[in-house]
This record gives C-alpha cells, sequence and structure tokens, in this order.
C-alpha cells in the first residue's frame, strides 16, 4: 500500500513559526507530525510513503533521510517546485505514482494529528473510495471542510456548507481512492493544473469527485485528532489532543 502526504503549503496562517520550521515537522509528544504519520501508516500496513515537498524543503528532506533509518517503511519526497501556486499542484506531482497505486491509494494532508485507530478504519472500509469524517465538529474556533451525508453518501465537501442532509461531519483530510477512480482525479488534476486551474486546491478536486457521487464515507466521530493551521491549534494539539490520543493508544 501507499499513501501520499501533502506538505508543500506555506502555512501562512499558522503565523511567525512557519517562516522557519516547516508545519509537518512541528514536533508533539516527542515525535514530528511527519514521524507520528510514518508510525501510524507502517502500524496500518502500509510500507510506501511518499511526502509532497515545497516550501522549506531542506529541514522536511532531512527529516525524511533520517527517519528511513529509524522505521521500516520506503519514505520519499516527492517536490513540488509550484507550492506557491495552489495545492492542486502538488496533487500534479504525486498523479504520475497515485495513478499507478492498486487497489488503492491514500491521499492525506501533512498538517493532522490523530489517533491511531483512524487510518486501519479508512483502509479497511467496505467502499473502494471513501473518506473520513468527524460529526462532532465545532465551527466556532475554525472553518471546517464540512461533509453533508444523504442516504448513506456524501453529497458535498465545502467549507460554509448550508442546506439539509442526514448527517454532516467534518473531514479528517484523509481520503482512500481506488484505482479506478484514480483515473477520473488524475484527469481532473491534469487539466486544473494548466491555466486559471493552476491556482486551486486539491480539495476543489475532492469536492468535484464527491459531487460525482464517487465519495463514500467512514465515521471517525470520537476519536482524538486536530488539523493545525493556527497557532492555538498546536497549543490544542500539545495540551489536549495529544494526551488523549497517548492515553487512548497505550
Amino acid at each position: 500500500m501507499k499513501a501520499f502526504i501533502y506538505a508543500a503549503g506555506i502555512a501562512v496562517r499558522l503565523g511567525p513559526i512557519a517562516q522557519t520550521t516547516p508545519k509537518i515537522l512541528l514536533e508533539f509528544g516527542g515525535r514530528s507530525l511527519l514521524e507520528w504519520h510514518v508510525l501510524r501508516l507502517t502500524a496500518a500496513g502500509v510500507d510506501q510513503i511518499r511526502v509532497i515537498t515545497g516550501h522549506l524543503r531542506e529541514p522536511v528532506s532531512k527529516a525524511i533521510h533520517a527517519l528511513k533509518g529509524r522505521h521500516a517503511a520506503d519514505v520519499r519526497e516527492i517536490f513540488n517546485p509550484d507550492f506557491q501556486e495552489g495545492s492542486v499542484l502538488s496533487m500534479a506531482v504525486s498523479v504520475p505514482e497515485a495513478e499507478l497505486c492498486d487497489p488503492f491509494a491514500l491521499l492525506m494532508d501533512g498538517d493532522v494529528l490523530y489517533d491511531s485507530r483512524m487510518l486501519p478504519r479508512l483502509i479497511g472500509s467496505p467502499h473502494p473510495t471513501a473518506l473520513l469524517i468527524d460529526r462532532g465538529y465545532s465551527a466556532a474556533d475554525d472553518d471546517p471542510v464540512l461533509v453533508p451525508i444523504m442516504r448513506g453518501r456524501p453529497v458535498d465537501f465545502a467549507k460554509r456548507w448550508r442546506g439539509e442532509a442526514d448527517q454532516v461531519g467534518e473531514s479528517v483530510g484523509f481520503f482512500k481512492v481506488s484505482a479506478a477512480d484514480m483515473v477520473e482525479l488524475a484527469q481532473d488534476v491534469r487539466s486544473r493544473s494548466r491555466g486559471e486551474g493552476r491556482m486551486d486546491s486539491y480539495h476543489d478536486v475532492i469536492r468535484a469527485m464527491t459531487l460525482k457521487g464517487l465519495f463514500a464515507h467512514e465515521d471517525a466521530t470520537g476519536l482524538p485528532w486536530i488539523e493545525i493551521d493556527f497557532p492555538q491549534d498546536a497549543a490544542q494539539a500539545r495540551d489536549r489532543v495529544m494526551p488523549l490520543i497517548l492515553r487512548s493508544n497505550d
């Protein structure tokens, strides 16, 4: 199995720390986010990990090299030289490998600290293409990507979503994409990578696939996790989420 971790962004919202430290190298519980990813992925049976880099590439490259000696996983870098444009270009540099994955590839936001039970839930989904949601979200302090569910299927993938649905969850930022649906994803990514679409987010690609009914979902409600966008997220990750993860994963 192969996973692609997207970690090329500039992370402007994180503030001054992001000017010197890549977000994926922030440390919680004595390990970087990158190392937590490697640990979680290898424990879930993923033996090939690709990290898409861009902003502050050099320290991430060094960390990848160091992890190779400590963990039994094939961890490699894929560099996005156009990281200052839309994140769809990070997905674009990963597509040549991702579209060769069979039966599926994992696509993952790099800025998430999460419980060890999350990935097995996604990987073990009976659905060939699926995403993770958390119904316990709060829109009070941030701007979550919402996934409304109707008749058991996601029907949208958007911030500030409003409407009627049977359930609504926040996207965790992890996606399982089958080889068949990767064809659709790759075509969309390549199309957006030319011309005006270069400024798109790769979440725009996920939304387009969701609107076409290609994604199922798995529920991670109740498991501790956090996406780190702002300084207060990093503080929450350190003070609240990491202790919960360590207790629940003992």
